[in-house]
């Protein structure tokens, strides 16, 4: 695509997240806490026309670039979005945001139970079905659906 065909403006320096499910846009821009950015000019684009999707939404945030731990928690609401890392108007870097095997910190169980929901420690998760979108939590063994988990605050 040409860059005058572009629908969303490039940017000089920032991070492009894009092939973002439409339901999971603002839970991604919550997620990274982009309403709270005020250094940097984000857009979000919505709806917009793929080739390879029908459909998708993305997120340009100049001049920002993502931790680690901010990738694996965008990998539990939107697995496999494309970030692309943007330096001088061309792309620098390209990966796709896949879910890590183990999670730490980042879900909270939904077993009350559990000794994460009654101890002051660190939860830990474990992939236990890539295909279905499974967690299983690794002091209590309850499984858990990426679409049903809860991230921590």
């Amino acid at each position: 695509m040409k860059r005058e065909e572009q629908l969303v403006a490039a940017i000089e320096n920032g991070t492009v997240i894009d092939h973002i499910p439409g339901a999971k846009l603002f839970e991604v821009v919550n997620l990274l806490h982009l309403q709270e950015v005020h250094d940097s000019s984000i857009i979000v684009g919505s709806n917009l026309k793929s080739k390879k999707f029908g459909r998708k939404s993305l997120i340009k945030v100049f001049d920002k670039f993502f931790t680690d731990a901010e990738l694996n928690q965008l990998s539990v609401v939107a697995p496999n979005v494309t970030l692309s890392i943007i330096r001088d108007f061309e792309v620098v870097e390209k990966k796709s945001v896949t879910l890590p095997d183990e999670l730490r910190g980042i879900v909270k169980c939904a077993n009350p139970k559990c000794i994460t929901n009654n101890e002051p420690m660190q939860t830990l998760f474990h992939v236990s079905d890539r295909e279905k979108g499974m967690l299983q939590c690794h002091y209590c063994g309850k499984e858990q659906c990426l679409e049903d988990v809860k991230l921590i605050d």
